[in-house]
């Protein structure tokens, strides 16, 4: 059964900013989420507000925002089909937990000045 829905935009040029802001990326995103996105060269600032978009459509998803949440307990990885998964730790399981979700699904797009995505959480 389905316990929540969110969705989000993110506009690149905002992670463009956030890129010079020492330490704000390492703050928001876990470490295997910036590796990822690093190896992607130019491709890094798209691929990191994408990611951005789907915690805050977790936090929609979720009804309760984001509060109390540790953005880096939220992480999203693609399979090697590309694919994306959400996985969350601490703070984000918790709410979750909280929330009656045992699972959840993501969806992500991005094209040159937006990223947008797309969070189903499940019982």
């Amino acid at each position: 059964m389905i316990t929540g829905i969110g969705v989000d935009v993110v506009h690149v040029r905002r992670l463009e900013r956030w890129k010079i802001i020492p330490g704000l990326f390492e703050r928001y995103f876990h470490p295997e989420e910036l590796s990822t996105a690093r190896a992607r060269g130019d491709g890094e600032v798209l691929s990191l507000a994408a990611r951005f978009a789907a915690k805050e459509a977790f936090g929609k998803a979720l009804g309760t925002g984001l509060a109390g949440i540790v953005l880096k307990d939220i992480m999203v990885v693609n399979h090697h089909n590309g694919k994306p998964e959400i996985r969350v730790f601490g703070t984000a399981l918790r709410a979750m937990g909280q929330a009656g979700a045992a699972k959840a699904h993501v969806s992500l797009t991005h094209e040159r000045d937006n990223a947008i995505a797309m969070v189903i959480l499940e019982s």
